[in-house]
């Protein structure tokens, strides 16, 4: 069973439509009582970095994950829900973000290009054989929206990079805990092979 955590940041319907049309059991959970006995989490998101911690303190989940990721629960955070994975976030000032991957989340430098990245761009992988690649074309196309991006303090926490001006990490690792930083659920076949990978980790 797979747990979808409900913070009030965002519309999980369709991360839940695509979890069941790849055939797995998820919920949506609204309170932290509730991901206990789950085989894994999923921290969905959209909005801004400061609100979106506020709520999960607010509601109670903040230490509830990190005892979770402790006891060894995979945890796959998705486009904010990956940059909450993070030390801290720079967006409308300085706000601490759930400290389980170390880095920074700031704002993208470039002049050039619209802000924020809305669309489809590539991703190249650091580690083609990690489990959550599994079966993924090389340099797949997956769909971003999102103005702050994720950079962290080791290079091998990043499993997969992405250009857009800048380069950064679109996809995270630190042990069983993931981030992506685009929507997988809007990505066609790339982003489902992405949720199907895991669902089939091995918790």
């Amino acid at each position: 069973m797979i747990g979808i955590i409900n913070y009030r940041a965002g519309n999980l319907q369709n991360l839940k439509n695509a979890l069941d049309f790849l055939g797995a059991d998820s919920e949506i959970l609204d309170h932290p009582s509730q991901l206990a006995g789950h085989n894994k989490l999923i921290l969905p998101g959209v909005g801004a970095f400061g609100p979106a911690m506020e709520n999960l303190r607010s509601f109670g989940f903040v230490e509830v994950i990190k005892a979770e990721v402790a006891k060894g629960t995979p945890l796959l955070g998705i486009c904010l829900g990956m940059q909450l994975l993070f030390t801290k976030s720079f967006e409308d000032g300085e706000h601490e973000g759930l400290g389980l991957i170390p880095g920074e989340v700031i704002r993208f430098t470039h002049q050039e290009l619209k802000i924020p990245q809305t669309g489809w761009n590539h991703a190249t992988f650091a580690d083609p054989g990690d489990p959550l690649l599994k079966g993924v074309r090389p340099e797949p196309w997956f769909y971003f929206v999102h103005s702050y991006a994720c950079h962290p303090a080791d290079p091998a926490n990043q499993l997969g990079e992405t250009d857009y001006g800048d380069c950064f990490c679109s996809i995270a690792k630190r042990g069983k805990v993931y981030g992506v930083q685009f929507h997988p659920e809007k990505s066609q076949a790339d982003g489902l092979a992405i949720l199907k990978n895991f669902i089939d980790l091995v918790a």
